[in-house]
């Protein structure tokens, strides 16, 4: 063990020693021997040291040389504390530069897909990094006029000369940056444009397009350079490959009349006579009603889909069709296909004073809506019916419906469609019945051309929203017990007045439910069916409330049975009595309770 240097004016006597003052083995070497010797009165000289036989002093030099130790120990490990810090900090902050300032402005650069949706922006706080100035609103755009920028030009070439730079600054250098930041508008164009394709993109795939969605990303120019598109395509394509077929033998079909806005009005025999007030109250549901099936239907995982949907059809060389049952009808687990239909929608003349709206109309959005006058004669539009109700739901709910499909609308003739006066009897004047003739008085100013006019605009947007049409017979007549030749008669008058302005169908829902054959199908002999068939109808649909579901699928045509979603089932809903639209929802707490009970099968008291 090696002494201790004593401290000048240090009182040895009190072996008052602090580690500080350490000499270790490898500081000999800086002292001089004989700095190191005692003085004549035995005491070691200021640069001495004491002798090294006293335990207590080198316990004490001991203690302090631990004591130094761990004060090393310490002043590393807090040293190693703040550069592991400091590194980290730098990690982060280049992640994060990487993920939102060079990643939204570099589209080829990757991006792991299990950190979710790419970024496409900077941050607003960091907005001036951005290097497309146009996605920069508080970036500076310099677009200069010619003039402007030759002046810019012949400065900057000046003031180079002038500074004995020995070049001058060529003007086409200078001059084509602001060429180059105009040029960024485009590309910018074009990225909104590449986010819109996008979303159209995620809308076909919510309804269960994925093939049009994978298309439609295709299309874009350079598409597998994107890792944003390829992500969302493999995504599509997995959720395709995870659908499951539909049963299509086991697809309920469920279907509305217009829906009651007033129940005070609808409802009242002293407003509507006690028949049709009987009648709305069986034959219609409230708009709250509706909205409550609804809901409740795509919570159960329902998905509206077409009635052809359910079927392949192939054509003979002469048009003749053949049908099978559609195996490729593919929805995703858990979700189960239904079809939808709206009957009369005419707004007949006799539904005027029930609070109904008078007809449809297209709002500033070319939307389907309804115009509606209240009893004191404002006028509004809204979703007060089936068709701009469903249309708002689905806009909300994508999912809900398959390939943008919405329902099929059952048209009579005789009091025009959607609102409009379009039948001829209303310009011939004949055969008038008495509503008829009192509206053509209130409304002198009434032009037959105008309506139909109006009214084919409704029919080609609501095409474009997904909805079809189908015959209800132009008189709304019961099929049963009308003969083929009176059918037929019905049937031109129907071709002749609405099919001009809907387009040609295929597909007739009968009138009151009824139908022109048993449950055991159509046989050849039927000259009721042969008529029809020969018209060009092919899918017949009838009313059958006993089962949830009933299709009937041959090579000749399509039939399906229909659950009538009105008063009268919700009535027997209540009571524990219907063994159809409870298998499908839940119907607790439907039931309006503005309805007067009992309500009654068909509107009769």
């Amino acid at each position: 063990m090696i002494g201790k240097k004593k401290d000048a004016g240090r009182d040895v006597g009190q072996n008052n020693l602090y580690d500080d003052d350490l000499i270790t083995e490898d500081d000999m070497k800086y002292y001089d021997p004989e700095d190191l010797s005692e003085g004549s009165d035995g005491v070691p000289g200021d640069g001495g040291f004491y002798d090294d036989g006293d335990p207590d002093i080198d316990r004490e030099i001991d203690s302090a040389m631990a004591r130094r130790a761990r004060r090393r120990k310490k002043d590393r490990r807090v040293r190693n504390f703040f550069v592991v810090l400091i590194i980290a900090v730098i990690a982060v902050a280049a992640c994060f530069a990487y993920a939102c300032i060079l990643v939204p402005q570099d589209r080829d650069l990757p991006w792991p897909s299990f950190l979710g949706e790419r970024p496409s922006r900077i941050p607003q706080v960091f907005s001036f990094l951005d290097r497309d100035p146009s996605d920069n609103p508080g970036a500076v755009t310099i677009v200069s006029s010619e003039k402007e920028t030759q002046e810019a030009t012949q400065a900057i070439s000046e003031t180079s000369v002038q500074a004995g730079s020995g070049t001058a600054v060529q003007p086409e250098t200078e001059a084509a940056q602001p060429e180059t930041q105009v040029q960024t508008q485009p590309q910018t164009a074009a990225s909104d444009a590449h986010a819109d394709t996008m979303a159209q993109a995620d809308i076909l795939a919510a309804q269960y397009d994925y093939d049009g969605a994978i298309a439609l990303l295709q299309g874009i120019p350079d598409y597998q350079t994107d890792q944003t598109i390829t992500d969302a395509i493999a995504q599509y394509q997995a959720e395709k490959d995870s659908c499951v077929a539909v049963d299509v033998t086991a697809v309920p079909h469920i279907f509305y009349h217009s829906l009651v806005n007033d129940p005070s009005l609808a409802f009242n025999p002293d407003v509507m006579g006690q028949g049709q007030a009987d009648g709305f109250n069986a034959w219609m549901v409230t708009t709250d009603e509706f909205d409550q099936v609804t809901q409740r239907l795509y919570d159960s995982g329902y998905v509206y889909v077409r009635l052809r949907d359910l079927v392949v059809e192939t054509k003979d060389a002469d048009g003749t069709p053949h049908f099978t049952p559609n195996p490729n009808l593919m929805l995703p687990e858990g979700k189960k296909a239904i079809v939808l239909s709206v009957d009369d929608l005419s707004y007949y003349h006799s539904y005027e004073p029930a609070g109904y709206p008078d007809k449809l109309v297209l709002d500033d959005q070319g939307n389907v809506k309804c115009h509606m006058v209240d009893a004191s004669g404002n006028e509004s539009l809204g979703d007060y019916d089936v068709v701009p109700r469903l249309n708002t739901f689905l806009a909300e709910h994508p999912d809900g419906c398959y390939k943008g499909a919405r329902g099929l609308i059952a048209l009579t003739g005789y009091n025009g469609i959607f609102g409009y006066r379009t039948d001829t009897d209303y310009v011939k004047k004949e055969h008038l019945m008495e509503d008829q003739a009192a509206w053509l008085a209130a409304h002198p100013d009434f032009s037959f051309d105008q309506e139909v006019a109006d009214a084919k605009k409704i029919a080609d947007a609501l095409k474009s929203e997904g909805w079809e049409f189908a015959s209800h017979t132009w008189g709304h007549l019961s099929v049963t017990d009308k003969t083929a030749d009176e059918l037929k008669t019905d049937n031109e008058k129907w071709v002749a007045t609405v099919q001009p302005i809907v387009g040609p169908t295929d597909t007739i829902i009968f009138a009151h439910g009824n139908d022109i054959g048993d449950w055991e199908g159509y046989k050849e002999d039927n000259d009721k069916y042969s008529y029809y068939n020969s018209a060009g109808y092919h899918f017949y649909c009838n009313v059958d409330g006993s089962v949830p579901n009933w299709v009937q699928i041959t090579e000749r045509y399509v039939r399906q049975g229909r659950i009538d979603v009105d008063g009268y089932r919700l009535w027997l809903c209540l009571n524990g009595e219907d063994t159809s639209l409870s298998r499908l929802i839940d119907t607790t707490g439907i039931f309006n309770d503005q309805r007067p009970t009992p309500v009654v099968a068909n509107g009769q008291s």
